[in-house]
């Protein structure tokens, strides 16, 4: 019993010497997040795979029909009476018994493609091909949409974060202050409630700021391809604009960009491209293909040893591929309207998103440079008057909420232009914002 005991204990011991496991925190920038994003997102491998899936159906166009080689007509016996009735006996194959008597047929056939119609389904699948490469740019660029809108705002919410745990800090630092000087009599309790509110205030919001970087996370770390346990940080870099590139910017040259660029707009012409060759395809399917073919038969005929040649062909009398014809048609016109409605789409788009930009600017640019700083200086200012009793707590109290406000403001302001130059980005299907 003891030694079960003392087991037991060892065995306790041993579990709690080895410390829980922490999480890995991976600190990146956001030029480091979108390379590795680049480099293992598993929704972009899998897209990559349709390009060579259409490669292989390619590859499958360009070859030819295989021949067809037929073997009949091979009796195993002759029996006697069949001898009779032939009258006369048929030679081994190798001059001497072996295979006497023995009828056999070989015939070999080939399938030729008329109309040219190998060349133009090889046209038509590399159209597919091609397609293939426009949906992969087009999944590439919703997702980097995605992927630096994430970035952005964990950028923000780290930042927000960071301003709420300095706050909490100082406060504190005043509560227990306060506290002891309400312990001395020094000031009424009502004050130090008041600030022990604030602080509470101020932690209960930086929990909900961290359960709203925990979702970011599990967003970004689903992108990157990064284990559930990786607790990801980034730096500050990136989060804000050079302004001057934005104002830069001319609405005229954005449009035509954008329709050199977004794979949208090539995909619409591609399918335009897809149908005009759908259609030379089916119109040449009305020619019938041609099968040439060769035969032997060794006594099946009054030629013992008969070698003849033939060529086949379907007459073209109730199908003439009509119906597959008049579809094809019919998706050339559709698709012929939807590249105009595309068209139109894009410009509206790009539009927006440049208006939207330049009014995101605009706010933007109504911040002074040195506003931020003032604000933190003030905020010192504040602090050490109250801990000198030169100012009220409820003046305290109101310039923390209107400096908590505009910190909060100067940030968002910072996301949402940040957001709208990667709008236009998106709305372009370029870069043209670093």
């Amino acid at each position: 019993m003891d030694i079960i005991k003392f087991g037991t204990l060892y065995f306790l011991l041993l579990l709690f010497s080895f410390p829980a496991r922490a999480q890995d925190t991976l600190r990146l920038s956001r030029e480091q997040s979108e390379a590795r994003f680049l480099k293992e997102n598993l929704l972009l491998m899998a897209e990559s795979l349709q390009i060579s899936q259409a490669e292989a159906v390619l590859m499958q166009a360009k070859l030819w029909p295989n021949p067809s080689l037929s073997v009949d007509e091979v009796n195993l016996w002759a029996t006697d009476r069949q001898l009779r009735v032939f009258g006369e006996e048929l030679q081994g194959f190798n001059g001497g018994s072996f295979g006497k008597n023995q009828q056999i047929s070989l015939s070999i056939e080939q399938l030729v493609l008329t109309a040219g119609k190998r060349k133009k389904l090889m046209a038509l699948e590399q159209v597919s091909v091609d397609k293939s490469r426009q949906y992969f740019e087009d999944l590439l660029r919703h997702l980097k949409m995605e992927f630096r809108g994430q970035l952005t705002n964990l950028q923000y919410l780290q930042r927000v974060r960071d301003i709420y745990q300095v706050q909490l800090s100082s406060v504190q630092q005043l509560t227990q202050a306060y506290k002891r000087q309400v312990a001395q009599g020094s000031i009424p309790r009502g004050e130090y409630i008041r600030l022990k509110a604030l602080e509470l205030e101020l932690a209960k919001n930086i929990s909900a700021l961290n359960e709203d970087l925990n979702e970011a996370q599990k967003e970004l770390k689903l992108l990157m391809r990064l284990p559930a346990t990786t607790h990801l940080e980034l730096t500050d870099d990136g989060y804000t604009r050079d302004t001057q590139q934005l104002q830069a910017l001319a609405l005229e040259h954005l449009v035509s960009r954008a329709k050199e660029s977004r794979p949208d707009y090539k995909l619409a012409e591609l399918e335009q491209t897809y149908f005009d060759k759908l259609y030379t395809y089916e119109r040449a399917q009305r020619v019938p293909d041609l099968t040439f073919s060769g035969g032997y038969d060794r006594g099946g005929n009054f030629m013992y040893n008969f070698v003849g040649f033939g060529v086949a062909m379907d007459l073209p009398f109730f199908n003439r591929n009509q119906g597959h014809i008049k579809a094809a048609k019919i998706g050339r016109e559709q698709a012929k309207l939807l590249f105009q409605h595309k068209d139109q789409s894009i410009e509206s788009e790009t539009v927006l998103a440049y208006q939207n930009l330049r009014n995101a600017l605009h706010f933007y640019s109504q911040i002074e440079p040195d506003y931020e700083q003032s604000l933190d200086e003030l905020l010192s200012s504040y602090t050490r008057n109250l801990t000198g009793r030169n100012i009220s707590l409820l003046e305290y109290l109101d310039f923390m909420e209107a400096y908590l406000e505009n910190k909060k403001i100067i940030l968002e302001a910072g996301k949402e232009l940040n957001d709208k130059a990667e709008e236009l980005n998106f709305a372009i299907g370029q870069d043209i914002i670093n």
